[in-house]
């Protein structure tokens, strides 16, 4: 998947306070890496599933940024919640807040290449450099699916890896590169489909007789993405 995030993470690895809206406890957690778009934090508690919620994240003692935020993906390491938090709505004052914190914690420096992500390698098989810059966590699961491409033909797929940005599809053809799809995604135990739309971003052979490609979806699907996560 080619899905680009417009800004890159900046890992800090430094603890923090996080609190949910109006509530009076606050609690702790540490900011794995950060930009102005969203955040991946490591916490304890449990936070909602499938809702945007209004945070306050202390990120010192004198700075504080206030956030809507969605929870992109949630994974659970030795008992730890890992999150991926999508900023929203944020004001350009907190922006700003972020930007010095990275000046001051970020373990790269500001001038220096940042940090890509432990989970993904930075190039996928056959060494092809993929600048695996990813707002949303890529998943691998596998779905039958179905789409139709400008030549109105029904074919059949299958994912191989999911994001709320994006999907991998295995396929018994090349697709063209900037092509649009109406993909559907066979849901496990339910009967109703999920459509959604996109655009090819890269196809190639893999295997004797078959090929993957990337798709760019048209816009970030959260809720869609948490029903195929559950199913």
């Amino acid at each position: 998947m080619n899905e680009r995030r417009k800004l890159a993470r900046w890992q800090v690895n430094q603890h923090a306070a996080f609190k949910i809206g109006q509530a009076a406890k606050e609690l702790l957690c540490r900011i794995k890496d950060i930009n102005s778009r969203g955040v991946r934090i490591t916490l304890n508690a449990k936070l909602p599933d499938d809702k945007a919620l209004k945070i306050s994240l202390q990120l010192s003692e004198n700075s504080t940024v206030e956030a809507e935020v969605w929870v992109a993906w949630r994974k659970v390491v030795n008992g730890i919640n890992h999150y991926g938090l999508f900023f929203t709505k944020m004001k350009d004052a907190d922006k700003d807040k972020i930007y010095k914190f990275i000046k001051m914690y970020g373990t790269n420096g500001l001038g220096q290449k940042p940090w890509l992500g432990a989970a993904e390698d930075k190039k996928e098989k056959g060494g092809e450099d993929m600048n695996d810059h990813r707002i949303f966590e890529r998943f691998r699961k596998e779905f039958s699916a179905r789409f139709i491409g400008l030549d109105g033909r029904e074919r059949q797929a299958q994912t191989f890896d999911i994001s709320a940005k994006g999907l991998g599809l295995s396929t018994n053809e090349a697709l063209d590169a900037n092509s649009p799809l109406e993909i559907w995604l066979n849901v496990p135990n339910s009967t109703d489909p999920l459509y959604t739309r996109g655009q090819v971003v890269w196809s190639r052979l893999a295997g004797v007789s078959g090929y993957r490609s990337g798709i760019e979806l048209e816009r970030a699907d959260l809720i869609g993405i948490s029903r195929l996560l559950r199913a």
